[in-house]
């Protein structure tokens, strides 16, 4: 992160200001993905009009950075009166997308309404196994035509690559593919709970073992060493800081309205088409008790060598059953990335609830 975003960040907080925020337009969408976390299914998307009005709101309480996603975001046939009404408002706005149905004169409206960058997802660079894990078929060529086009129309495009069981020996052969195309390419392999609670997919989850070797893979992390480095622990900096954004300088709205302080954070904090904004963003007794939470309040991570360094999700550990536990996903990639066991692998630690789950399936 550049200097002036970590001053505007720190700026941010200090003011309580919501820089950030993420809102799912639809959670329709023309792929069936094997790990997607959503309901595909539209139970009452907020109409255009009830969305420009909210972002009026959002523009009003400091909101800076606006990710529009989905499902798939072209689906909604008014998609461009909402992004232009946002581009209007200045927001500094991002679209993640399948790509599938954006055809050159979409190009051209996203690129005419400078629409800062564009995300795509790519599973692999072989169609078998990239399109498996959308269902449809075709849909690596298409999604590969759409970054070509926005490319082409001097847009910036990034790659997302999510590992898990099916692609998880291909994401060398989606970085070169990303450096063919000329685009960014990020890699993470988390596999989160649905968001109705379903655990079901978890399964997808690369292996510990497996994990390990991709963690100590070049190809993957650039220098192993400097990656898998040991911690220092945590020292008092660490353990008064807060665990993430999620709530305190970024949130995340539902199609259906719904505040929440993270897309992977589902904790309901209140709904857009009852409330104001801002008196959510303020006065929701859910984000309200998020912000009080110091690493040094976490339930087992302050004695945990590895609370500097971790990526734990907090909406992970809320899933598990308690926001203020262990993400153990997080402890595990902790653990297989350095060999240092984390807090909740030490004797006598209780296993969190989606250990347990895995546990007892082997």
């Amino acid at each position: 992160m550049s200097s002036l975003m970590q001053e505007t960040n720190a700026r941010a907080l200090s003011l309580g200001v919501p820089l950030s925020v993420q809102w799912d337009l639809t959670y329709r969408c023309n792929e069936r993905c094997v790990h997607c976390y959503l309901d595909h299914e539209d139970h009452g998307e907020m109409t255009a009009g009830e969305i420009k009005g909210v972002l009026d709101q959002l523009a009003e309480a400091g909101v800076f950075f606006l990710t529009m996603s989905g499902g798939e975001v072209l689906l909604r046939k008014d998609f461009f009166e909402i992004l232009e009404h946002a581009r209007a408002m200045l927001f500094n706005v991002k679209l993640k997308t399948n790509g599938i149905l954006i055809r050159e004169r979409d190009a051209e409206r996203i690129r005419s309404l400078g629409v800062q960058q564009v995300q795509i997802s790519i599973y692999s660079h072989r169609p078998d196994v990239h399109d498996a894990i959308t269902k449809v078929r075709g849909s690596l060529s298409r999604s590969l035509d759409a970054i070509r086009f926005l490319k082409s129309k001097g847009l910036k495009v990034t790659v997302a690559n999510v590992l898990m069981r099916q692609n998880m020996r291909d994401y060398a052969g989606v970085k070169a593919l990303a450096a063919e195309l000329g685009v960014e390419v990020t890699i993470d392999p988390t596999i989160t709970p649905k968001m109705d609670g379903d655990t079901s997919i978890l399964t997808l989850r690369i292996p510990p073992r497996t994990l390990g070797e991709v963690f100590h893979d070049e190809r993957m992390v650039g220098d192993v060493t400097t990656f898998c480095a040991p911690p220092p622990g945590p020292d008092d900096s660490v353990l008064d800081g807060f665990p993430c954004s999620a709530g305190h300088t970024a949130c995340y709205i539902s199609p259906y309205g719904d505040v929440y302080p993270c897309v992977q954070f589902p904790l309901p904090c209140g709904n857009v088409r009852s409330e104001k904004f801002l008196e959510i963003w303020r006065h929701s007794k859910a984000l309200v008790e998020v912000r009080s939470i110091r690493v040094r309040d976490l339930s087992i991570c302050p004695g945990c060598r590895h609370a500097g360094t971790c990526t734990r999700f907090p909406g992970l550990a809320y899933m598990e059953g308690n926001m203020r536990g262990p993400s153990s996903a997080d402890c595990d990639k902790s653990f297989v990335r350095t060999g240092i066991p984390p807090a909740t692998m030490l004797p006598g630690a209780a296993p969190s609830g989606l250990l347990q789950i895995r546990e007892s399936r082997g």
